[in-house]
């Protein structure tokens, strides 16, 4: 059916100027059985009413001022059952080519840097999306040209969610949901926001990891004489770049959502105490290289396999370190075996002879001759960080590792060679520093590393190179506000990337004084919204029978991954304790908010013997956590993919309870 569009005319207030924005309604209604027929709304006063038609619904709209921004509340009330979905489009002047986009968690710019396989502006310049996609139930645009900007957030409804018997075409809610959805349109060139109950996502739908699928429109239920309102905020603003739109954004959805710290289930000792058990059953002693097996496990029964990765999915060093410390706190003599037979092993089998080390093998099948290797700069960096608390924390306790200094020394020393021209460091590169990825989008992985060996080792020419790499990151990164490619399995917008950059400034900050000093802050706070915007401001709704909901899953403070990975999870390690120092630092009080919700909230999925989560085995904490319509393959909202990875979850936990461990050591003379 040709879809036609009726429009209302409301003048929206803001804070520069009125301005008139056309807001368009559709509504659809679907008998059982037959295809859906959709109506334009036209308003005659508060109602709004299809021309020539009698529909089986009455709908009203009333529009209230809300501080700077106004609220839409439209009403529907029926006169007999109807299957309906109420479809709504908020027109701009702005000209498509010179406007940027923003979905809090899951789109920033256009999302050129995914690939077409997931959704971006190289398979439609239109998209629709389920709102629990989004960290902040909200769309937005900013006109480039003008710096005016428009955002549409969804006023949240009580949490509550029905399932559906089909993934596309049109589908009938069988319950309720509270699940509406938001996006844009720019099929006559000009970029509107669209937004409606329940959702309907178009003209593709993202079900799993470069997976693109056809659309979907959901239709709720409305018996004879029930009544069901749905509101939005929409605000008009003005700001210089998308990077401010961004922040902007973000503090307008702090105020609005008003997220609080979740009732904690454990203390930060308790956590660990459970967590140690990762380190007890995943250890693996058989190999001459020896590792907590943290990569490729099945969550039903968390059985240590052969696949080792040294950084991001593994972080093996860092696990060791955790182990040791933990051991010698507790007094657990195996766990601090364990640490040290990993240290030991790795010094010995664990280098390439150029001094790089050996980051990822099925190591069943033998350790890789150092012309297979290919390095990572986040792993290598990864790396390097663990040893080097490893490093002080045994010279507190009267212990030396030369060996360990050597290596360490070789190591920063091979990477100020890798360093290019520009600051930056490629994102992977072959043992003889030829490039695999040039891509600079990895680059801060490697300035706190520099940092912390310009600390240990008391040597400038640490310092000076991550300056550089700041130079890079402030140039190509911050003020381009294009956060990219520092995910190991994905090369795309990602929110790991923006915490890196967080991460990256504050160890600047903290190692230099006065104006450079808050040069490196004020960088910091920019990276540190975009970081922020990942993280989820509300708790999306799951059905009965949903493994999550049923748990009382609550997802605020937990974070979308990127744009090809759209699950959340616990990745966090060093980013509340920094968000919390900046909030000092600055002023801004959401930052000691967010923190709070954050630390308190991460906690949830713990398995323990008595509330193992849907987890095989006490203390290996979930990773791939469904929270929406998508999966790597398995099992869905609600539930974990089959197969994960538990060692960086356990380290990223580990960090967020261990908050003095980076402080102490930028603050050692």
């Amino acid at each position: 059916m040709k879809r036609v569009l009726a429009y209302c005319l409301f003048l929206i207030g803001c804070s520069t100027a009125a301005m008139a924005i056309d807001v368009n309604y559709k509504l659809s209604l679907k008998q059982p059985g037959n295809d859906a027929v959709s109506y334009a709304l036209k308003a005659n006063g508060q109602q709004l009413t299809a021309v020539g038609q009698q529909l089986p619904v009455t709908i009203s709209q009333r529009l209230t001022s809300e501080g700077d921004a106004q609220r839409l509340t439209v009403t529907l009330t029926a006169r007999e059952r109807v299957y309906f979905n109420l479809g709504a489009m908020a027109a701009t002047t702005f000209a498509t080519d010179d406007c940027d986009f923003y979905l809090p968690g899951f789109w920033y710019h256009k999302n050129l840097r995914s690939p077409r396989e997931a959704p971006s502006f190289h398979t439609s310049k239109s998209w629709n999306f389920r709102e629990d996609r989004l960290s902040s139930p909200l769309t937005g645009v900013i006109d480039l040209k003008s710096g005016r900007t428009l955002t549409v957030m969804r006023v949240l409804d009580a949490p509550c969610e029905g399932l559906t018997t089909h993934q596309e075409g049109e589908v009938i809610v069988s319950g309720k949901t509270s699940v509406g959805y938001l996006g844009f349109d720019n099929e006559s060139g000009q970029a509107k926001l669209t937004f409606g109950y329940p959702y309907l996502e178009t003209p593709r739908r993202y079900i799993r990891k470069l997976t693109l699928t056809p659309s979907i429109t959901a239709f709720a239920c409305l018996d004879k004489g029930e009544t069901k309102s749905i509101s939005w905020i929409i605000r008009e603003g003005e700001a210089k770049d998308y990077g401010q739109f961004v922040s902007q954004t973000w503090e307008q959805c702090m105020d609005q959502l008003n997220p609080q710290p979740v009732r904690p289930l454990y203390t930060p000792e308790e956590m660990k105490a459970q967590l140690a058990n990762y380190f007890r059953k995943g250890y693996v002693d058989k190999y001459q290289l020896k590792y907590h097996s943290g990569h490729g496990l099945r969550c039903d029964n968390c059985l240590p396999v052969d696949h080792v990765q040294l950084g991001f999915c593994g972080r093996v060093l860092l696990n060791g370190f955790n182990a040791l410390e933990y051991g010698e706190k507790t007094g657990e003599q195996r766990l601090v075996e364990m640490g040290n037979e990993i240290f030991d092993s790795w010094l010995q089998y664990g280098f390439t002879a150029r001094g790089y080390f050996k980051e990822d093998m099925h190591i069943a099948q033998g350790i890789p001759a150092d012309q297979d290797c290919i390095h990572s700069i986040r792993q290598q960096s990864e790396a390097v960080y663990a040893v080097l608390h490893y490093l002080v924390y045994e010279r507190q306790h009267g212990r030396q590792h030369k060996e360990w200094e050597q290596k360490m020394r070789q190591l920063l020393d091979q990477m100020l060679l890798l360093q290019k021209s520009d600051g930056h460091f490629p994102r992977k590169y072959r043992d003889d520093h030829s490039d695999v990825d040039a891509s600079g989008g990895s680059t801060p992985s490697a300035t706190s590393t520099l940092v912390m060996g310009y600390k240990y080792f008391k040597d400038k020419r640490y310092l000076e190179a991550a300056k550089r790499t700041v130079d890079y990151l402030e140039e190509n990164i911050i003020s381009k506000s294009d956060y990219f490619s520092s995910t190991l399995d994905a090369n795309c917008e990602d929110k790991e990337a923006a915490i890196s950059a967080v991460t990256a400034t504050y160890y600047l900050a903290m190692v230099t004084k006065k104006a450079e000093r808050q040069h490196y802050i004020d960088l910091c706070r920019q990276a540190a919204y975009f970081a922020l915007s990942w993280y989820y401001l509300w708790d999306v709704p799951f059905a009965q029978g949903q493994m999550l909901g049923d748990l009382g899953f609550q997802s605020r403070g937990w974070s979308n991954v990127s744009v090809e990975n759209n699950h959340i999870d616990v990745f966090v390690f060093e980013l509340p304790h920094i968000v919390e120092w900046l909030g000092k630092e600055t002023g801004e009080k959401r930052f000691q908010q967010i923190h709070d919700v954050i630390f308190s909230s991460l906690n949830q999925l713990l398995p323990t013997k008595e509330r193992l989560c849907g987890i095989g085995v006490p203390g290996f904490n979930p990773e791939v956590v469904q929270h929406t319509h998508w999966d790597y393959g398995r099992n869905g909202k609600g539930f974990y993919n089959d197969i994960f990875a538990p060692g960086w979850t356990v380290a990223s936990l580990w960090e967020l309870y261990s908050p003095q461990r980076t402080d102490s050591f930028l603050k050692m003379k």
